[in-house]
């Protein structure tokens, strides 16, 4: 075996994992073994000897057992994470309508900048946050410690007394949130099928529409405290915010999954179908262990589905922008600060219910671009609205389409990139980290894009420009993905980035 790790090559054209319950390599076999058939060997899947004797409705039985103590130990954790991930990262526009501007003596680009910022450090370090993530023993509880960082420096925000510092305190914020949402999508990646990746990635997305949905009225029952030991609202606002983030991030690190390996509260019965089922829908071994850091960033980069997809999220996040404002877009229908952030909550509640079932629908229909693009087609009508008028119903109106739709097909987008890589989980992290950090980059520029309220013309025109090319480019990601499958029928060379030789054998095709 020593020998299939040293001539292991990640690049190479003809590796193929196997993808048979049993090695697919006879060793009694009179041709001489190549060396990427020892590869094959090293990496075969096997069944386990405790569950070779299941029948089918026994192991259909201990599928749903075991799928569903991983939901409960993860999705809560997750969704739980990511609601405080977007409280502390969303929050500064609940200050800003609590004053934070005035009580800083900033101007409106300075307070734009304050967003922009956490998104420079958000975007600088996710790459190398799942690099390590994919080699590390204890992902979960990274990403854990991670939270708690966060949500110190969420609260130190409230200590602040200038625009530099507020600055400053955005820019580290940035940093330490790199490591979730890549880390968290990497983490529900090993633990589930491709099937099942669209339900599970709107369960944790449900969290930050969760976070948004009732953010904006936690916030007004925080700002309550104005006042209160001589500190202003907005202050308690991040105090308060960040000292929950690091209670909750601490309890969590003490049962949040990490590997499938070592899951905890499973049967070691429960553990193997776990990992052998994964290896099976994979159809192989993870190869991390045999990939350098260096091989997957080149596995990642030079695959065209990289780019192609990232493509189609980037146009989705650019049209999602206006979440960042969304208080204060709110509130250019001139309500009173009460109102403004009690009617933010009834869109993303909205959203919520919607990114569940188009998730569900898309596993179970097994498909992809449909549950793309038609929700986005929402979101170019709630554009269109919001760029045509000021009438407080009409724009109201267009604030709920928004979010069901653009937050809608990014779950599925996501999921769509899980079943469309190939490759070791090391590849698959990098690909999600590279994805993610280029597709954050518009919240640093779209902050600039909200300045002529209550109208905000240019930023709901590029928002509608986005979205209409998220609709084309997810059509042409099917088409390239349809053609690719037409050349896997016809039996032709599917290069470096395709699925491998047995992959085609137990009827590998790319989710459409």
């Amino acid at each position: 075996m020593s020998s299939a790790t040293e001539n292991y090559d990640p690049t190479a054209k003809d590796l193929k994992p196997a993808t048979q319950q049993f090695e697919v390599i006879d060793p009694d076999a009179e041709e001489p073994l190549k060396p990427h058939d020892e590869v094959d060997r090293h990496l075969a899947v096997k069944c386990p000897d405790s569950i070779k004797d299941l029948s089918f409705e026994e192991l259909k039985v201990l599928d749903k057992k075991i799928t569903k103590k991983i939901d409960i130990l993860m999705m809560p954790v997750l969704m739980a994470l990511y609601i405080l991930n977007y409280l502390d990262r969303q929050n500064i526009s609940s200050a800003k309508i609590a004053g934070i501007t005035d009580d800083l003596n900033m101007t409106t680009s300075q307070y734009n900048t304050a967003v922009a910022v956490l998104f420079a450090g958000y975007v600088s370090l996710q790459i190398p946050s799942n690099m390590l993530i994919a080699k590390i023993s204890y992902p979960g509880i990274y990403i854990c410690i991670m939270c708690g960082i966060w949500g110190a420096i969420s609260a130190s925000t409230g200590a602040v007394h200038s625009f530099a510092g507020l600055a400053v305190c955005r820019t580290i914020l940035g940093f330490a949130e790199a490591a979730f949402l890549p880390g968290a999508i990497f983490l529900v990646s090993c633990f589930y099928t491709k099937s099942q990746m669209a339900l599970r990635s709107a369960l944790f997305y449900a969290g930050s529409q969760l976070g948004n949905a009732f953010g904006g009225l936690f916030a007004l029952a925080i700002l309550e405290l104005d006042g209160a030991h001589g500190l202003e609202g907005w202050r308690w606002l991040f105090i308060v915010e960040g000292v929950m983030t690091v209670g909750f991030a601490a309890i969590f690190a003490t049962f949040i999954p990490n590997t499938p390996e070592t899951v905890r509260w499973v049967t070691p019965q429960e553990r193997d179908r776990l990992v052998y089922r994964l290896q099976m829908d994979r159809s192989s071994k993870d190869a991390t262990d045999e990939v350098t850091v260096g091989a997957a960033f080149k596995m990642a980069v030079t695959d065209p589905k990289t780019w192609f997809l990232c493509a189609v999220l980037q146009l989705d996040f650019i049209a999602a922008s206006v979440t960042n404002f969304f208080p204060v877009v709110v509130n250019g229908l001139g309500f009173n600060r009460t109102i403004t952030l009690a009617i933010t909550c009834p869109p993303y509640l909205i959203c919520c219910f919607v990114i569940v079932i188009n998730g569900w629908h898309s596993d179970k229909k097994n498909e992809r671009t449909l549950h793309v693009i038609i929700p986005i087609c929402f979101v170019v009508i709630g554009n269109i609205i919001a760029v045509s008028t000021t009438n407080t119903a009409a724009r109201y109106v267009a604030m709920c389409l928004l979010p069901s739709g653009f937050y809608s097909a990014s779950t599925v987008i996501l999921s769509w990139i899980s079943s469309s890589m190939t490759g070791p989980a090391i590849k698959r992290a990098i690909v999600y980290a590279l994805i993610n950090a280029l597709c954050n980059t518009p919240n640093i520029w779209t902050s600039y894009l909200y300045y002529n309220s209550p109208r905000y013309v240019t930023a709901f025109a590029v928002d509608l420009a986005a979205a209409i090319g998220a609709i084309f480019m997810a059509a042409f990601t099917y088409r390239y993905l349809r053609n690719q499958n037409r050349k896997i029928e016809r039996g032709e060379d599917m290069g470096k980035h395709g699925p491998t030789s047995l992959q085609i054998e137990t009827g590998f095709k790319y989710q459409l």
